[in-house]
């Protein structure tokens, strides 16, 4: 095996250690993000939403994931570099914190246009 099949390896295991780590340390994750794609994903499959709508939600998933974990990673960084208070760590915490807020709306708007006129029509 060779240098650079064996430096591939390496990235897959530390981006999985990684992801493993977000999971299990992410309290959000656990008790808000996983519940609520779950009931996504019933909804999905109750509404038979088309081929694009799985696509949006997918996305819409993915996104908040990724949001989620990178504000992770700086509020790991931050309590490194910054364990005392400073305003710049503060600042850079509270926009890694609005990144993902910012998605959720997103990704809400997203929920709506896929699932409220199909909630709708069934109401009627």
């Amino acid at each position: 095996m060779d240098l650079d099949s064996l430096k591939r390896k390496g990235s897959w295991y530390h981006a999985l250690r990684g992801i493993y780590i977000f999971v299990k340390n992410t309290r959000n994750f656990k008790f808000i993000h996983l519940p609520v794609y779950v009931v996504i994903l019933i909804f999905g499959f109750y509404f038979r939403v088309s081929a694009f709508e799985w696509i949006a939600l997918v996305f819409c998933i993915g996104f908040m994931l990724v949001a989620e974990a990178f504000n992770s990673a700086i509020e790991v960084h931050m309590g490194l570099t910054s364990p005392e208070y400073h305003p710049h760590a503060r600042d850079t915490k509270d926009i890694a914190a609005g990144a993902v807020v910012l998605s959720g709306f997103v990704a809400l708007v997203v929920l709506l246009i896929v699932f409220l006129p199909k909630i709708l029509t069934m109401l009627q």
